[in-house]
């Protein structure tokens, strides 16, 4: 996996993840901050949980001493989360820009490459995507489809900038 193909696999991230997120406005409060309805969480936690993870793969991956907890944190707002959120996206498109081939090639513990690690972080989100997107849709509330093919499909015909562009340093 080289940079272009990790930056277009968050570039998808992104899009899927802002596709869910646009769903949180007026969101039944009950339905924000249910609990034990997949596992022990429900839709907020579900999405805190997401975040949470971000963060810390992508500091750990830049060896930041900060591992942000925010599950640990009381449920933030529908908007307080889509603000970190974006917050988080933005620093992963940032961070991504200056990956290069050598660092994605770098192991961690187990003998794991970086490049396997952020297949990892794209896949934890489409599991839990999948999870609130599935909530979302028994609210009436569905973000329509996630699949990465759409996504493809709008860089394709220029509706979406593509993220492989970016140069990594």
């Amino acid at each position: 996996m080289d940079p272009a193909d990790v930056r277009f696999l968050f570039g998808y991230d992104r899009f899927a993840t802002e596709k869910v997120l646009a769903q949180l406005a007026d969101v039944d409060p009950n339905l924000w901050g249910a609990v034990g309805v997949v596992g022990d969480r429900g839709l907020g936690a579900i999405l805190v949980h997401m975040l949470g993870a971000h963060q810390r793969w992508r500091l750990g991956l830049l060896d930041s001493p900060d591992m942000p907890r925010p599950e640990h944190e009381p449920l933030p707002t529908p908007a307080e989360l889509v603000e970190r959120w974006k917050l988080e996206l933005d620093a992963m498109t940032a961070f991504l820009a200056r990956v290069t081939p050598e660092f994605l090639d770098e192991t961690g513990e187990g003998g794991i490459t970086v490049a396997v690690m952020l297949q990892h972080l794209a896949n934890h989100g489409t599991q839990h995507r999948s999870e609130a997107a599935l909530l979302l849709t028994q609210a009436a509330r569905s973000p329509g489809d996630l699949d990465m093919y759409d996504y493809a499909e709008a860089v394709a015909a220029g509706a979406l900038s593509d993220p492989r562009l970016a140069e990594g340093r």
